[in-house]
């Protein structure tokens, strides 16, 4: 059967990383911190008052402490109001009082203005990240399939300090930069028109000097977090394969890999450094010979006596500030477009769709009596590529049918259409008549029970494992399922017993003692629907009789679906399906299936074989 044309995925569109989106995008984060934001613009606020005030206890100093001259009528009311402020030798105590109080008033700003941005800072980048992990928990397992989980790990911890950088390092010292230069071009104005023009002289140069570089340091900058991203995977797909790299003796190769990856990644940070630094220094030049001309034209004026000595020092004093907050606004797109990469990144999880989710108008699904229903579902997990095809299947409330077939049939995919962890292609599956995508997915999911393959334990207490799906459950209750998985006797004789902290994965526990938690873990959730997913596969012949005793309890009173290769996990089964090649190509008990002489009835003949044994 032809795959519908609209399950074809269309080419993925560029992530949007404009300013317009990053401001939008952020937006909502820093106002959600407002408290944290309005700290930083208070002190963003301070010190640009500070910066004003800073050059004129100098020109105080140098043209009335020390050449004598008379004061302004405004420094008079002022003096006016300081004791010994009439003399020259009170005016220069006044003048290095002044300047102590300002350093020390700016020392105290700037502690206070460390402390809030980075308290605002880090608090938007764990709620960012917090975002993005659980969104990534909502992604269908066809993404995660596809997508690194270190890549994943390193956009979480890593790339959502972004926002951090742009927020933080760039938006905001913006906005100071552009309402500290105005007050400075200000102040500048008035105290000398000619010089103040000439100060801004540089200004084209350095639009020019960012017009060339922002797109290149954003490429640099991608490329970057791209190759530190490879790092994570080989590092976590190294590990968590440590037992085949041992046992193959490839720690070398794995060394050589790292040290590729890491190479990359070197390399790509010295290009995205080397960029910034060019674009550094020729906005440096800039300003350098914009500092040089007011340094020339000043002197002139003052030889001219259109300004004092005190009066170019303190010009000289806001030129440098002048121009530091210019460089903050020529840095900050390319602060931005740093950060970009990064933010490219973030932005590429948030914008993949989930897949699957809940419907607007999604229903909670109360305990259901179990009536599943597959009507001629088709779905594959490659666009074109269908694994199941045309599936028509209906399994009573309490029935147990067991799917068979070779390596790659479909049976898990199966499977976990009913847990809804993908959605068909084509038509649809449904629980006592209702389409699972009407239903709220966490209710859907909490009426069914799994036991995998590979039963996936936490590195908590044996109790907490068994009641990860009831967390609320009595310590009664858990020993009760343990019981009936038959995991009471090994759970007593551990140091601790029911608190015993096990390891990664349950590395500490034999296969059949993971596999009764896990059993246990689905008796104690209680759901009326079971999906046992080749449950004894892993075990040897006397431990999987004890596990199918504790099946045979789990079953009972629920409808079941069983993916087993072994005839001793099939047998109790009510009726049986053959998959090939994603299709159903024969139905029925066994003793049906064995008359028949079909797909199953050979399957059979060589589980049976002399020699076979538990042969997979």
């Amino acid at each position: 059967m032809s795959v519908h044309a609209d399950v074809l995925a269309p080419p993925a569109a560029p992530v949007d990383t404009s300013a317009v989106r990053l401001v939008k995008w952020l937006a909502g984060y820093a106002l959600g911190r407002w408290q944290g934001l309005l700290a930083v613009l208070a002190t963003m606020v301070g010190k640009i008052a500070l910066d004003l005030l800073k050059p004129w206890p100098m020109k105080v100093l140098v043209d009335h402490g020390l050449n004598a001259q008379p004061l302004t009528p405004g420094l008079a009311s002022i003096g006016a109001m300081l004791p010994g402020a009439a003399t020259q030798q009170g005016l220069i105590a006044w003048s290095i009082a002044a300047t102590v109080f300002l350093f020390l008033a700016a020392w105290a700003i700037g502690v206070a203005a460390s402390y809030a941005n980075i308290s605002f800072g880090q608090r938007i980048v764990y709620d960012v990240a917090s975002a993005l992990f659980g969104h990534l928990q909502r992604l269908s397992l066809r993404f995660h399939h596809r997508q690194s989980v270190g890549d994943s790990i390193r956009r979480v911890t890593t790339d959502c300090g972004c926002v951090s950088v742009i927020v933080k390092d760039a938006a905001l010292p913006f906005i100071a930069a552009l309402v500290s230069f105005a007050a400075m071009f200000y102040v500048m104005w008035q105290m000398e028109p000619r010089l103040t023009l000439v100060s801004i002289a540089v200004a084209p140069w350095l639009v020019l000097v960012l017009r060339r570089y922002i797109a290149p340091m954003l490429e640099r900058s991608y490329e970057q977090q791209d190759a530190e991203g490879r790092i994570y995977e080989v590092i976590e797909r190294s590990l968590t394969a440590l037992p085949v790299v041992q046992a193959f003796s490839r720690e070398a190769a794995c060394d050589q890999e790292f040290r590729t990856a890491t190479g990359a990644a070197v390399d790509a940070a010295l290009q995205s450094t080397l960029v910034g630094l060019k674009f550094k220094m020729l906005t440096g030049l800039g300003t350098a010979f914009g500092t040089a001309a007011i340094i020339w034209f000043g002197s002139q004026s003052v030889l001219d006596g259109r300004l004092t000595v005190g009066g170019i020092l303190v010009f000289l004093a806001y030129l440098a500030a002048l121009y530091g907050p210019l460089e903050t606004l020529m840095y900050a797109p390319s602060t931005t477009q740093g950060a970009a990469g990064s933010a490219r990144r973030v932005l590429e999880i948030f914008d993949t769709d989930r897949e699957v989710d809940d419907r607007p108008q999604a229903r909670r699904l109360a305990r259901p009596a179990g009536h599943l229903r597959f009507e001629h579902v088709t779905f594959g997990y490659e666009p074109g590529r269908p694994t199941l095809h045309d599936i028509d299947l209906e399994i009573q409330p309490g029935e147990t049918v067991a799917i068979v077939g070779p390596t790659g049939a479909g049976k898990s995919t199966l499977a976990s259409l009913v847990a809804r962890f993908h959605d068909p292609w084509q038509g649809r599956v449904t629980i006592d008549g209702i389409d699972l995508r009407d239903c709220e997915l966490k209710s859907l999911r909490s009426q069914i029970a799994l036991v995998l393959q590979e039963p996936f334990l936490f590195p908590v207490s044996i109790a907490d494992n068994i009641a990860y799906a009831r967390p609320q459950a009595s310590r009664a209750d858990i020993v009760a399922a343990a019981a009936a998985a038959n995991a009471q006797a090994f759970i007593e004789r551990l140091p601790q017993g029911y608190d015993t902290i096990i390891g990664e994965r349950g590395a500490t526990l034999s296969g059949g003692e993971r596999q009764r938690l896990s059993i246990a873990r689905a008796i104690l959730k209680d759901a009326p629907i079971l999906i046992l997913d080749e449950p004894t596969s892993a075990i040897d012949a006397v431990t999987e009789a004890s596990l199918l005793e504790a099946i045979e309890r789990l079953r009972r009173g629920r409808t079941t679906i069983v993916i087993a290769h072994r005839m001793s996990t099939i047998a109790s089964a009510d009726w049986i399906i053959a998959l090939e090649h994603g299709r159903i190509v024969d139905r029925g008990s066994q003793d049906e299936l064995l008359r028949r002489g079909g797909v199953y009835a050979r399957y059979y003949a060589m589980q049976s074989a002399p020699g076979a044994g538990h042969a997979e």
